[in-house]
């Protein structure tokens, strides 16, 4: 009698801890402390740090907001934009609007990865203005101190706001190009194209560039020297135009620079020697880049001429550049 008793209400116990096992795993009990648990833990932080991105990419007038429902157990969230109209993203918002909530987006799940590995980007700044530029050169220099970032760009103002803000943020950088050449497409180049380029830099470039054009007129290809010429000559002016802002100006103004750096006025100085090489310069160069010289109509250079355009251009600012040096130690003593 007393083991039927015993075993009765050891049975008892069973029923009433599966009885609870049964209130544990229903889906509505499991839905609820899963929403609890992704509100508290991921999806609140996850839209913290959206709202944070937004705000750092010059969209911080949106921010998102987290919904959640549930079904049969599992617990499903979205972050929603909150729009002063109830309507698609994509028709009130502009492109640009919309790549940088899309470069946020990625930014906040990288951030909260809490890993260290490599990111890339394709051409980011796509359909975005100047400011937004800006602002996204400062976002990827900074998480440059952090991983390494790699951008894939065709923009050279955007590829000089981020060398400058990795300059700022000490962040090491690294510059290539790709160019298409005899063995095919997308071949690595350590260095940056013509147009990025600094002053000496270009110069070097176009004395290989005459090298070239040299043999060209050796071998009798005329028409393929006279183009190879007038292109000389165009990007010879272009590095003229390049020496006045990075030499004779001391790089207080650069095109592609947001910013006026006003402490290099020291070594500023303007003579009428100047003038008068540099006007002597572009208008030779003007003469022959143009497509007037190709068809025929105007006489282009020997290539002993073009390089001692080229030496002439070097010397100047070899010469320039020490003066500055030695006007700027002056003045500042």
């Amino acid at each position: 009698m007393n083991d039927a008793v015993v075993l009765a209400v050891t049975r008892l116990g069973h029923q009433a801890k599966l009885k609870q096992c049964f209130s544990d795993v229903k889906t509505n009990s499991i839905s609820r402390k899963a929403s609890e648990l992704a509100e508290k833990v991921v999806s609140k932080e996850l839209a913290e740090a959206l709202n944070r991105e937004f705000k750092a990419l010059g969209v911080g007038m949106l921010r998102v907001s987290l919904q959640s429902r549930s079904d049969r157990g599992r617990a499903l969230h979205k972050l929603k934009l909150e729009l002063p109209q109830s309507r698609n993203p994509g028709e009130i918002l502009s492109e640009g609007e919309q790549r940088a909530i899309a470069i946020g987006s990625f930014l906040a799940e990288v951030r909260l990865s809490e890993g260290k590995g490599g990111i890339v980007f394709d051409d980011p700044v796509s359909s975005l203005d100047h400011r937004r530029r800006e602002r996204v050169a400062k976002r990827l220099a900074q998480e440059a101190s952090q991983r390494q970032v790699i951008v894939f760009t065709h923009d050279i103002y955007f590829l000089c706001l981020l060398a400058e803000e990795a300059k700022l943020t000490t962040a090491p950088i690294a510059t290539q190009s790709l160019t298409r050449r005899a063995e095919g497409f997308g071949v690595a180049d350590p260095e940056l194209p013509f147009e990025g380029k600094s002053t000496s830099k270009r110069i070097k470039a176009l004395k290989a560039q005459h090298q070239t054009i040299a043999k060209l007129h050796r071998d009798g290809e005329e028409q393929q020297y006279q183009r190879q010429a007038v292109d000389a000559y165009f990007r010879l002016r272009m590095t003229w135009e390049r020496a006045v802002e990075e030499v004779l100006l001391r790089e207080v103004i650069l095109r592609f620079r947001k910013g006026i750096e006003t402490q290099r006025l020291a070594g500023v100085v303007v003579e009428d020697g100047d003038y008068a090489e540099v006007y002597a310069g572009m208008t030779k160069c003007s003469n022959y880049a143009h497509d007037k010289a190709l068809q025929g109509g105007v006489a282009v250079p020997d290539p002993d001429e073009l390089l001692a355009d080229i030496a002439a251009l070097d010397a100047w600012r070899d010469r320039i550049e020490e003066r500055g040096r030695k006007t700027a130690q002056k003045r500042k003593a």
